[in-house]
C-alpha cells in the first residue's frame, strides 16, 4: 500500500516540514553576504507557502531559526531578526488574501522586541484564517520541546492523587498534549534542503513516522517542481507505522 487514496489518486501529506538549509551557501556562490542569501531565503519561504495552497497541502511547518542558531556570528543573528522584522509585516497583505493562518513554534521571548511584535502581529491578524496553517519555527528545538513537555508531565503528575499512578498511566497521547504545538498534526513528510542529510533537532517527537526527503538543491533555489518532486516520492512510499505490507494492503 503506497501512500495513496482509496481511488488510486497521490495522497498529500496533511503536515509538511521544511529544514531550509542553503542559504550561506548559496551567498557564498553568489559571491554575496549571508544575509542576502538569507533573505532570498524568506522570499522563497513566501513562495513556497502559496504552492502549499495550490497543492492542498494544510500545514506547513518551516525551520527559520533553531535554539542552535544564537551560537553563529552576532551580526548573522542581528542581520536574520531584522529580517524577520521586516518581511513578516510586508507579507501579511499577501497572507490575508490567501488565507493562511500564521503560527510559531518555539520560544520567541528571547527574540529581539521588534521580531516578536511583528511575529505577535502576525499571529493575530491571520488567527481566523482557514486555507493554510503556515508555522515558523523560531528558538525552536526538538529536544527543548520534549523536555518541556516531560516536565509539564511531572507538574501534572505531582498534582494528582497518586502521583505513581498517574505516571503509569501516561500514554504517549497524554504526553503529546502537553506539546507546544499539541494542535498540529504529527509531520507527515520532512523535506530538507542543502544536501545534508540529517534532521538536526526539528520535530523530534512529530516526526517520529514521517517520510524523509533530501535534495541537493540549495534553498534560495528550491522551486515549485522541486517541492512537486518530494510530493511525488512520497506518494509512491509504503507507510507501514511498524506493521507489515501484508497488514496495510
Amino acid at each position: 500500500m503506497t501512500a495513496s487514496t482509496p481511488m488510486g489518486k497521490p495522497a498529500l501529506p496533511k503536515h509538511v516540514g521544511i529544514i531550509m538549509d542553503g542559504n550561506g551557501r548559496w551567498a557564498k556562490a553568489q559571491g554575496s553576504a549571508r544575509l542576502e542569501g538569507h533573505q532570498k531565503g524568506a522570499e522563497v519561504a513566501r513562495d513556497v507557502a502559496g504552492w502549499a495552497i495550490d497543492m492542498g497541502i494544510r500545514q506547513l511547518s518551516l525551520y527559520a531559526f533553531s535554539t542552535e542558531n544564537w551560537d553563529r556570528p552576532k551580526m548573522e543573528v542581528r542581520g536574520l531578526m531584522s529580517l524577520l522584522a521586516m518581511m513578516l509585516p510586508r507579507s501579511l497583505p499577501d497572507m490575508q488574501q490567501s488565507g493562511v493562518r500564521f503560527r510559531v513554534l518555539g520560544d520567541i521571548a528571547p527574540l529581539p522586541s521588534s521580531a516578536r511584535r511583528a511575529v505577535e502581529k502576525a499571529c493575530a491578524e491571520t488567527a481566523a484564517n482557514t486555507d493554510l496553517d503556515l508555522i515558523l519555527c523560531l528558538n525552536y528545538g526538538g529536544q527543548q520541546e520534549i523536555l518541556a513537555a516531560v516536565k509539564g508531565a511531572a507538574r501534572w503528575a505531582l498534582q494528582q492523587p497518586d502521583s505513581d499512578q498517574a505516571l503509569n498511566s501516561l500514554t504517549p497521547e497524554t504526553f503529546r498534549s502537553m506539546m507546544w504545538r499539541h494542535d498540529v498534526a504529527p509531520l507527515d513528510l520532512m523535506i530538507r534542503t542543502g544536501g545534508e542529510k540529517r534532521i538536526s533537532n526539528f520535530h523530534l517527537w512529530d516526526a517520529a513516522y514521517a517520510e524523509l526527503y533530501f535534495t541537493d538543491v540549495l534553498w534560495p533555489d528550491f522551486r515549485q517542481q522541486d517541492l512537486q518532486a518530494a510530493l511525488t516520492e512520497y506518494a509512491g512510499r509504503e507507510r507501514r507505522f511498524g506493521m507489515t505490507s501484508e497488514q496495510v494492503i
